[in-house]
């Protein structure tokens, strides 16, 4: 029943807040309405990926969540003026650094502290990971090194195209997992078994599936739109602590993407790190392959340039995360280490944004 109200409730209190300045009592009861409404998320988010099976049900999730960050992203530089220019850039950034590190590592983390080895297919989540290292370098590297516009932007025809090419990688990437080898990104347990379904457990009907569809999309609306109404708090607090405006990006980001991050360890607890991984590694595709195309058609009417390319810190961090993320993928199997050292890696992170 929770689950049922908290998606409501959420957007309620979306329509009732939105454009309103929230005095401290309101944000707060904002944020624990945020907070029901990621756990609500989550559960509608495994009722449909236990009716549609893996790897569907991860991609639901993935692709849900990055289309109404997309979405936010798009509103925010509507309403921001010159200081969003590098929004896209700073909350892709995030989401990448987030999800190849922090979702990755913390499921590698639990699969691992639980039964000592994390076991997972090294042939479809090294796939995934080559398509977001690939999308990424072409999206937030190249424009550092183009020269038909100064600063970090691509010109309008290098946009575009760059746009179509991670649409395209991200919509070859489906069509592989999804149909030509679905067996790649399947569950595999300690044990070597491949999980094609939930054991022991009856599959939701179809109207409880349709049901959970809508309300996972309801919660996600909630999320992203409650993140965005407590922005202007954190926004206050970042600015009265020093730190650069893309802190909030951070934090908005981190918002946005605890469903998945739930979802991700559940799955890994249970044994299904091969879930864990097409979550984190699906996402950060996600986040790539719909934003920057998303963004450049929005360019077509948004004033201002879009500043894209990476900072030299950044891409350091950048390319840490390819090459340690690759070494730990290969093998298929990783230990307790390998999670601690990605989680690491998200702990600079942090840590550089707050203080570059």
């Amino acid at each position: 029943m929770r689950a049922t109200i908290a998606p409501v409730l959420a957007v309620a209190a979306l329509i009732l807040t939105w454009g309103r300045d929230l005095p401290p009592p309101l944000i707060v009861l904002v944020a624990l309405l945020l907070a029901a409404a990621v756990l609500s998320a989550v559960h509608h988010a495994e009722v449909v990926a236990h009716k549609v099976g893996e790897p569907f049900g991860s991609l639901v999730l993935a692709v849900a969540v990055t289309i109404i960050e997309v979405a936010l992203i798009v509103t925010l530089m509507i309403s921001g003026g010159a200081k969003t220019q590098s929004l896209a850039r700073d909350t892709v950034f995030a989401a990448v650094m987030i999800t190849c590190n922090g979702l990755l590592g913390l499921s590698l983390l639990v699969g691992a502290a639980r039964r000592r080895i994390a076991v997972f297919n090294p042939e479809g989540s090294g796939g995934a990971f080559a398509t977001v290292i690939t999308i990424a370098t072409l999206s937030l590297v190249l424009p550092n090194f183009t020269t038909s516009r100064p600063g970090p932007q691509f010109s309008p025809a290098q946009l575009a195209f760059a746009a179509v090419t991670s649409l395209a990688l991200y919509a070859l990437f489906v069509t592989v997992q999804t149909r030509r080898h679905r067996d790649y990104f399947l569950p595999i347990t300690t044990a070597g078994e491949v999980i094609d379904s939930e054991e022991h457990v009856d599959p939701p009907t179809e109207r409880a599936a349709l049901t959970s569809l809508g309300l996972l999309l309801l919660a996600l609306v909630g999320v992203v739109g409650l993140a965005k109404g407590v922005s202007p708090a954190i926004e206050k607090a970042v600015g009265d602590l020093g730190m650069p405006q893309a802190v909030v990006g951070v934090v908005i980001a981190l918002l946005v993407l605890l469903p998945e991050t739930i979802a991700a360890v559940r799955a890994a607890a249970r044994d299904r790190v091969q879930t864990s991984l097409n979550l984190a590694i699906g996402s950060a595709m996600a986040s790539i392959g719909l934003t920057i195309p998303a963004i450049a058609i929005a360019m077509i009417w948004l004033p201002g340039p879009l500043l894209l390319g990476l900072g030299g810190t950044q891409m350091v961090l950048l390319a840490l995360t390819v090459v340690v993320g690759t070494l730990t993928i290969v093998p298929g199997r990783a230990n307790v280490l390998q999670g601690g050292i990605h989680l690491s890696l998200l702990a600079v992170f942090l840590f550089l944004a707050a203080s570059p």
